[in-house]
């Protein structure tokens, strides 16, 4: 008689890897993080209660400055976001680590940025209609001249997300801030709009290319108007790697900008 096969040493750890892998496919099926990385423009989705979702990231940039000077930065950045109810999340941006090279090489804590996000409005289903909601925001001016301007900007962005046929979705924000200037104790208002579309291209890659601009954040400079790209892969249920590359025309800001991040989720359901 043949004995039925158990699995026993390595035959058992590989039969519990491959049970792993299993579960975690049918899960990454099923439970996708949708992040606010690495595009510029922000979801109306948002972190289901209780969860807690760490966006982080580097990005290295490059700009013209005047006199045909080079300005390079590079930081690190992280995204906190926890849901507060179902249309509610919590928000906190901040960069640990900035590296600022110009003249002169100044590294420390950069600024940060709270911040709510509030879903309004979701779109009826198989509608063509975008859900909408609003990300107001404060920054804390925690770094240092030349890093940051040590002044606060207040501002607030309107969001609208559409579902669309083909796996396809577009994220349109329109943002109005106050940005507090280095010299008089006075704001300048600064209008952004951003506009970005996604195709998911299987269920754990997914690709974009957004346009986006920005009105002057400072006296006598120019708009900047920029477009950018890039990916995002879903390595766990709940993990995804990114990488996108950013070109602008306009001053004060980047020429040339290049990220890449991690972004999980933990508990939440």
């Amino acid at each position: 008689m043949i004995e039925p096969w158990r699995p026993s040493g390595l035959g058992s750890i590989a039969l519990g890897a491959a049970l792993m892998l299993g579960v975690s496919a049918a899960a990454a099926d099923s439970d996708l993080i949708p992040t606010d990385r690495p595009s510029l423009s922000t979801s109306t989705q948002t972190v289901p209660v209780g969860a807690v979702q760490v966006e982080s990231g580097v990005e290295y940039t490059r700009s013209r400055v005047s006199h045909g000077q080079t300005e390079q930065q590079f930081l690190v950045d992280i995204l906190l976001r926890t849901g507060i109810t179902s249309r509610v999340e919590a928000r906190l941006d901040l960069n640990p680590v900035v590296w600022l090279k110009d003249a002169d090489s100044n590294v420390g804590f950069g600024d940060v940025t709270l911040q709510v996000k509030y879903r309004f409005f979701d779109a009826p289903e198989g509608s063509w209609w975008p859900s909408l909601g609003v990300l107001p925001f404060v920054k804390v001016p925690t770094a240092r001249s030349p890093i940051g301007s040590e002044r606060v900007d207040i501002g607030c962005t309107g969001l609208a997300s559409f579902d669309l046929p083909w796996r396809l979705s577009l994220d349109l924000n329109v943002g109005l801030a106050g940005i507090g200037q280095s010299e008089g104790a006075y704001f300048l208002l600064q209008e952004t709009v951003s506009a970005s579309l996604t195709r998911q291209i299987t269920d754990r890659f997914a690709a974009y290319g957004e346009l986006f601009y920005a009105s002057p954040s400072e006296p006598h400079t120019r708009d900047v108007v920029g477009f950018d790209t890039g990916v995002q892969y879903l390595i766990l249920p709940r993990v995804v790697i990114d990488m996108a590359a950013q070109v602008a025309r306009g001053t004060p800001g980047p020429d040339f900008a290049i990220r890449a991040g991690l972004s999980f989720r933990l508990g939440g359901r």
